[in-house]
């Protein structure tokens, strides 16, 4: 495999993992919890749950990042996908929120 299509997979997971953890971290405050869960109070070990999740989802982009490119562009890179990732995790509790329920919580 070529090093661009590696990185272009890297980067592609690095994505898949920040929209995931901003994912997270939309379910851990209760107004995106009640959108896309119902009306359900979630427990505080939900809460931690999620948090500790969406941590790791992004330390994971982060480090994806870092596979590709060294530390100031991965770093550049990475803070447009957080961008990128929150403005679509917002879009999607706007007109879908029901998608974020497949995410595990």
């Amino acid at each position: 495999m070529s090093d661009d299509l590696m990185a272009t997979w890297l980067l592609l997971g690095a994505f898949v993992a920040a929209l995931v953890g901003m994912g997270w971290f939309a379910l851990s405050l209760d107004s995106h919890w009640e959108q896309v869960r119902g009306r359900a109070q979630q427990p505080v070990s939900v809460i931690r749950r999620l948090r500790v999740l969406g941590s790791l989802g992004l330390a994971v982009s982060f480090g994806l990042c870092l596979k590709v490119d060294h530390a100031s562009m991965a770093t550049l890179v990475w803070v447009m996908m957080l961008a990128a990732a929150a403005v679509t995790v917002a879009f999607t509790l706007t007109w879908r929120p029901h998608w974020l329920r497949r995410l595990p919580a």
